[in-house]
């Protein structure tokens, strides 16, 4: 009779939110290449299907992450191919707007989304890691550390992602880390959905290029294994978004200028 594997010896296993495409498929495909056996999920089922395919991921699930028992489901289809290892809480939206111009419906999916989703997704984790614990990824945004106009909500949101992730990683048991990836604007659908004459699309392109999702899929598994909780991509934007928070009163006429910037940054693209 052959015994059964210990934890030690049953395979790592990945899951990753809203892995059908963009910076969630890339993640997904980079921790296949370091041999997790990788779940993906994404409400768009047929896709994470044909994603699953392409990459060679272990399991698929179409997933709301704004239902809590969909990531109970996650975890059962971790369970059947090895021992939960890490877990990437990258699905989001990014609706643009101000405060009062953004819908009451967009409010509402923002804020299920990208917050309820992922604390959702947090505890499911931290339930299912075993004895040998493991790591959670929260893809955050450089938008938290700072007051961007035109992205209030989508800010809040991830401003409370970054401050969930620094508790949680005072409370976790020992060998479990929590990171939280602060990536600026990245080359994806949602940025690329963005209203262009609102002013959040315009201050995202100020950095001058976009970031590919490669660039935030390698930085968002560096993290993995590591002692780091919140890192900024690049590092060199975290001082200027910041600063806006320390004297918001006078950043109107810096941002405004950032957005000028932006656009011409657009006019190029």
């Amino acid at each position: 009779m052959t015994a059964a594997p210990t934890d030690s010896q049953r395979p790592r296993v990945a899951v990753v939110t809203r892995a059908a495409r963009g910076i969630g498929r890339a993640v997904a495909r980079r921790l296949v290449e370091r041999g997790y056996a990788v779940v993906v999920t994404d409400l768009d089922g047929d896709a994470v299907r044909r994603t699953a395919d392409e990459i060679g991921a272990a399991g698929w699930l179409a997933q709301d992450v704004r239902e809590e028992s969909s990531h109970a489901r996650a975890v059962d289809e971790a369970a059947r191919h090895g021992r939960l290892a890490v877990w990437v809480n990258n699905a989001g939206v990014g609706d643009d707007g101000t405060l009062t111009g953004v819908t009451s419906e967009s409010v509402r999916r923002l804020v299920d989304v990208n917050l309820l989703g992922l604390l959702w997704g947090m505890r499911a984790a931290f339930g299912a890691f075993g004895p040998r614990g493991g790591d959670i990824v929260n893809i955050a945004s450089a938008s938290a550390l700072g007051p961007v106009p035109g992205l209030a909500v989508y800010a809040a949101t991830k401003a409370a992602v970054v401050s969930v992730t620094t508790s949680a990683s005072v409370e976790a048991p020992r060998g479990v880390r929590v990171h939280a990836l602060c990536p600026d604007g990245v080359d994806t659908d949602m940025v690329a959905a963005m209203r262009p004459d609102g002013p959040a699309k315009a201050i995202v392109h100020s950095s001058g290029r976009l970031l590919e999702v490669d660039e935030v899929a390698e930085a968002a598994v560096a993290l993995i294994g590591s002692r780091r909780v919140v890192r900024t991509l690049p590092t060199w934007r975290s001082p200027l978004i910041r600063a806006g928070s320390l004297l918001p009163s006078q950043a109107r006429g810096g941002f405004r200028a950032f957005e000028l910037y932006g656009r011409r940054v657009m006019r190029r693209r």
